[in-house]
């Protein structure tokens, strides 16, 4: 085989921080070549010097890319050759239309016009490669996330892609549009495209990859040839951890008490189409030291839920009641949720759950800036006491807790988050998608920070689109689909057919 791509000896340092260190990698032309590795590994910041991001002079070693020493300037110097990356938060305009966004930069023209037949002719065409059954005028707003990733794709078509860095292409998506994703990988690859996949879904790397290089700490551990023997998940995780993980999960023994919170006959309404009915009628309760998950395919509603409970901070028109300890409360602005336990931990923590470009202390002290004042003037020698406090607690990696939330990996940032809710001194405390985008060792510490608090008599709502994890953590599970609970199920009870099973009954029983 032909090897498309070498990096040599690649090292990159940022201040303070070695992200790579001799970094080495060969792909083989119309391969899928997985790249592997703990938050911080490196993975994103190789891929980064690979595409121009970083441009050539800003890191060490060599890219070889079809038999040349290639020195990128910029993205635009890599993507002239083929090599085009998706990163993880998708680079679309939504106001724009798909033809547009597919072309955005790079737009076909006569005598320096757009030529807008041909930009909507093409369009089709590439929309048809990759699977896509909508109209190129439109909306990228209009779309969900599974459809966005392959406009995304169609546009690195349009560019002649001869590889393709996807960085994370399944964390945002459901179980249906990620086997989509991965078929039209494979598609790719019989075309002869080659293609690198940076994932933390390692089952989905088992199923396509054909050869897995495995980081850690900045270095290259080893890579692993798929076409030579069936390589499993564990010892894909032995490779990036350093040690074999004999459970996922941790071991419970729940002590469940009596009720912490309730919600009675709950309704919420769209907040831009106010006829369309969003959460319907929905009773819901979690018990002190349980672990309650939320179960559901992407679209039931159950970020929506959350948001609406928090403070009312999504939706209108809601209507229902909610109880802490049997006691009918007002939950209907941010504040007042705080003040009564009430905590909620986005799925977004990049643009709703930090201030990527404040520390950590500011960060971890955020929502409860009372806790660190005095007289309403912060306490600076307080505030740097509770973030270093919570620091050693959640064990949070970074060179101190002035380092700027934005350079921590995922697995950091997330324990920020998390930070920042515990340290208001919640009851409930709801995690919505807590694990995204997180490395299978960082999992592991989020469960057992989940499971600690649990037992310190917290009331603990998991919402996650990965079953097997919310069977691995919870207590209780409800299923909902398009806004309302349509099964519920003991841990001892439930399973991944019995939860696919409720949702399928439901969605027969809407359509008959």
């Amino acid at each position: 085989m032909t090897a498309i791509l070498e990096m040599r000896e690649i090292g990159k340092t940022f201040p303070g921080v070695k992200a790579l260190d001799n970094v080495n990698l060969v792909v083989q032309e119309g391969e899928i070549h997985a790249i592997v590795g703990e938050n911080g590994a490196g993975k994103s910041t190789l891929m980064k010097v690979l595409s121009g991001v970083y441009p050539h002079g800003t890191y060490e070693g060599e890219i070889h890319f079809r038999g040349e020493e290639r020195r990128f300037r910029d993205i635009a110097d890599s993507e002239k050759l083929g090599i085009i990356i998706i990163h993880q938060e998708l680079a679309l305009v939504p106001l724009l239309s798909i033809a547009e966004n597919i072309f955005l930069g790079n737009e076909p023209s006569r005598f320096g016009v757009v030529d807008r037949s041909e930009v909507f002719r093409r369009a089709r065409d590439l929309l048809a490669k990759v699977g896509l059954d909508e109209a190129p005028t439109t909306l990228v707003t209009d779309i969900g996330v599974g459809k966005q990733q392959l406009v995304e794709i169609a546009k690195a078509l349009a560019k002649e892609v001869r590889l393709l860095i996807l960085d994370e292409p399944t964390a945002a998506l459901n179980e249906k549009d990620s086997e989509a994703l991965l078929r039209l990988l494979l598609e790719f690859k019989a075309q002869g495209i080659t293609s690198i996949l940076i994932s933390h879904k390692l089952n989905e790397i088992e199923k396509v990859a054909d050869a897995i290089t495995v980081l850690r700490d900045g270095s290259t551990v080893e890579t692993l040839d798929c076409r030579k023997a069936a390589i499993s998940q564990d010892r894909i995780i032995q490779g990036m951890v350093g040690r074999s993980m004999a459970n996922l999960y941790p071991e419970r023994l729940p002590e469940i008490g009596p009720p912490v919170l309730e919600v009675k006959d709950w309704s919420v309404y769209h907040p831009l189409h106010p006829e369309r009915q969003v959460s319907k009628n929905l009773n819901f309760e979690v018990r002190k030291g349980e672990i309650v998950g939320i179960a559901g395919l992407m679209g039931a509603g159950r970020t929506e839920f959350a948001m609406s409970l928090f403070g009312r901070a999504w939706g209108q028109k809601i209507t229902g009641k909610v109880f802490l300890h049997g006691k009918e409360v007002d939950v209907s602005t941010i504040n007042k949720a705080i003040a009564h336990g009430l905590a909620y931990v986005t799925e977004d923590r990049k643009s709703l759950g930090l201030l990527l470009n404040e520390d950590i202390r500011k960060n971890v002290t955020l929502a409860n800036l009372k806790g660190v004042s005095k007289g309403g003037v912060i306490d600076d020698m307080g505030e740097l006491k509770v973030a270093s406090d919570y620091r050693a607690k959640l064990r949070i990696r970074c060179s101190d807790v002035y380092q700027e939330s934005v350079n921590l990996s995922g697995g950091n940032q997330q324990k920020v988050v998390l930070s920042k809710w515990l340290f208001s001194g919640p009851e409930v405390l709801i995690l919505d998608e807590p694990t995204r985008g997180i490395d299978v060792g960082a999992k592991y510490e989020i469960y057992t920070i989940i499971q600690a608090l649990a037992d310190q008599g917290k009331a603990v709502v998991v919402i996650s689109s990965e079953m097997p994890e919310l069977l691995g953590i919870s207590d209780r599970i409800y299923v909902m689909n398009e806004g309302s609970f349509v099964g519920e199920f003991l841990a001892a009870e439930a399973s991944q057919e019995r939860i696919m099973r409720a949702i399928m009954q439901a969605q027969q029983g809407v359509a008959s």
